[in-house]
């Protein structure tokens, strides 16, 4: 029986800034505009975070009960190494989403807008067939796809839309941003697994680019957001903040860009997830001011 301390460590953590930085550069998009509501902030956060619980589990009970985890370098994998059912890991992720859900009827109840129950319906199918499913669309290279739409463009405009109403300019600068740091956060880690998951028959898009363009296209990831704050930076001069984070950048992409691999790609991995929460932060901040 998996003890609390093996399940917080399948929950994976240091995955959560993927999902808290949307809601904040949302939250901040929707205060530039005069928009910002707590309760719809804090319900669009609990509903992300969620979320993000549930595909963590969720990815957990789909690689294990496949046997892609068997051999793979980072945190604990509950199924996998047999620390809990695999039947006691699917609950855990239908637990979380049935939270997300929860969390975004309320939401939808106090904000008006019902539709955007279709859209967390897709979200929660999304977070399922990602590793889930007979043909998930994580194992075809189109990992970073959802993950962009979803804790980007999806978490950080809808977001600013339960709050203010309306969707603006730099509310979907911002989006883009924060979708090509949550694919950062996936990329560095399946670059890390590339040998396991070529072994595995899982090709993620790490895999279909090979090592050293997988290496070039997180350096992108992690940079290009910076450029787009200067864009918005058109909105709010404040959102040049961001900039402070050029030294982190370099910090983050030299070891990738040296070959740093498998364990030495770990600190890159919880390095990012920081990046992105910083740069959420700083740029929600920025909007806001």
């Amino acid at each position: 029986m998996a003890s609390p301390a093996e399940w917080v460590a399948g929950a994976r953590l240091r995955t959560l800034p993927a999902a808290a930085t949307p809601v904040i550069v949302g939250s901040g998009a929707a205060a530039q505009v005069d928009g910002f509501a707590f309760w719809p902030a804090l319900l669009a956060l609990g509903v992300a975070l969620a979320l993000q619980v549930g595909v963590n589990y969720a990815n957990d009970y789909s690689d294990g009960i496949r046997g892609t985890d068997v051999e793979r370098v980072g945190p604990m994998r509950l199924t996998a190494t047999g620390a809990a059912r695999a039947s006691e890991v699917r609950a855990a992720a239908f637990g979380a989403f049935g939270l997300a859900a929860v969390l975004g009827l309320l939401l939808c109840t106090v904000s008006g807008h019902w539709w955007l129950l279709a859209v967390g319906a897709l979200a929660i199918l999304a977070a399922w067939y990602y590793t889930g499913g007979r043909n998930p669309y994580g194992y075809r290279g189109l990992g970073e796809v959802g993950v962009f739409v979803f804790f980007g463009l999806v978490a950080t405009l809808g977001t600013t839309y339960t709050q203010a109403d309306v969707v603006t300019w730099p509310s979907l600068v911002g989006a883009v941003a924060v979708g090509l740091l949550a694919c950062a956060l996936l990329m560095v880690n399946n670059l890390r697994d590339i040998p396991t998951d070529v072994v595995a028959g899982k090709r993620t898009l790490a895999v279909r680019l090979g090592d050293w363009r997988a290496r070039r296209v997180f350096v992108l990831m992690i940079w290009v957001p910076l450029l787009l704050a200067v864009v918005c930076s058109f909105a709010s001069a404040w959102t040049l903040l961001t900039l402070v984070l050029l030294l982190p950048a370099v910090l983050l992409t030299l070891p990738v860009i040296a070959g740093a691999r498998g364990p030495l790609l770990v600190p890159v991995l919880a390095g990012t997830g920081l990046f992105e929460l910083a740069y959420g932060i700083l740029l929600g901040v920025g909007l806001a001011l």
